[in-house]
């Protein structure tokens, strides 16, 4: 298990931003993205990847819009945390994900809309490996924590995740895969049978 990347000034940088006073489910934007480094530092991550899961609201995203950072911001967040985590911040914070998401169990290279810019470009087998890993942990923690996320939400990015489970790691797929949609807590069972057709 690699160490948790949560450098000191990194957490007072977000509470000085406000993340302690943003609500998330599961109680505040800073527990979550906290617990969503933990997850990745548990899986194994790099310790660039936990950085940008610290970090990745930072821009807010598709599905959270408060933010504690604008764009023009971006040299502050590159400045504390690195170009590679922040790049990978960025990335996860552009993403138009009712145009991504289907790409990701296809296979080769993904069209990567952003929503920012409105331009899609094809980002590095690399970046859309990490982008996926972050994307689970944070999926994980929210319906962990949520039960009408879960509800909701649980099915589809379960069978995203089936489907992209190539790109994936080990770790971060078993976890979802451990993860029944309809439970907010892990469960000891075996993982789900997903048919071959399904691995993308």
């Amino acid at each position: 298990m690699t160490a948790p990347a949560e450098p000191h000034p990194v957490r007072e940088f977000l509470l000085e931003r406000g993340a302690d006073r943003l609500q998330h489910p599961g109680g505040t934007l800073y527990a979550h993205v906290r617990r969503v480094a933990g997850l990745l530092a548990k899986w194994g991550a790099s310790q660039e990847v936990q950085a940008a899961g610290l970090c990745h609201a930072c821009y807010g995203t598709d599905g959270y819009a408060p933010a504690l950072l604008s764009l023009a911001e971006r040299p502050v967040l590159s400045d504390l945390i690195g170009p590679r985590a922040e790049s990978l911040v960025y990335l996860y914070a552009s993403c138009d994900r009712a145009a991504v998401y289907p790409a990701l169990g296809q296979g080769g290279p993904v069209p990567f809309l952003n929503r920012f810019t409105g331009v899609t470009r094809t980002p590095p087998e690399r970046d859309i490996r990490a982008f996926l890993e972050l994307t689970a942990a944070n999926e994980l923690d929210v319906i962990r924590h949520s039960p009408a996320m879960a509800a909701e939400h649980g099915p589809p990015l379960l069978w995203l995740f089936a489907a992209a489970r190539q790109r994936l790691s080990a770790a971060a797929w078993q976890a979802w895969s451990l993860q029944p949609a309809h439970q907010t807590e892990p469960a000891d069972s075996e993982p789900i049978p997903w048919p071959d057709s399904q691995a993308g």
